[in-house]
């Protein structure tokens, strides 16, 4: 057989949990595999059909939401409303400092340029 070899019911007592949850969980995954008839699965934890019955249904709900599709990637951090603040902050400041930067080229361009103009007639 080439590839991973299967495993049954005996996964549960690979999972992190109490005792009794993988006890659970090997009894209800030994029941939907076939190995285990109900009855004798309530007998081993000593619960009534019924109460086994909510345990194998919330089981599989839990397996079913664990599947769902999520986004990739890390999920956003929860901002606080200073952290926000703080982002909107830098970003005046970036926005300070690029109409900063411009008025200096401006003024250098204009304590320059009327150099270069009477410079420019003279050559001629």
């Amino acid at each position: 057989m080439r590839g991973r070899h299967a495993i049954g019911p005996e996964i549960a007592d690979k999972m992190d949990g109490s005792s009794l949850a993988q006890t659970r969980l090997r009894v209800v995954l030994e029941t939907i595999a076939g190995r285990k008839p109900v009855q004798d699965a309530c007998d081993e934890l000593n619960i009534c059909e019924q109460l086994f019955e909510r345990i194998r249904a919330r089981c599989m709900q839990a397996a079913v939401a664990s599947l769902e599709l999520r986004p990739a990637g890390r999920p956003p951090k929860a901002t606080s409303p200073a952290d926000h603040e703080i982002a909107e902050l830098k970003e005046h400041i970036a926005e300070l400092e690029a109409q900063l930067q411009a008025a200096e080229v401006r003024a250098e361009l204009a304590t320059t340029l009327p150099r270069l103009a009477g410079e420019a007639g003279k050559k001629r």
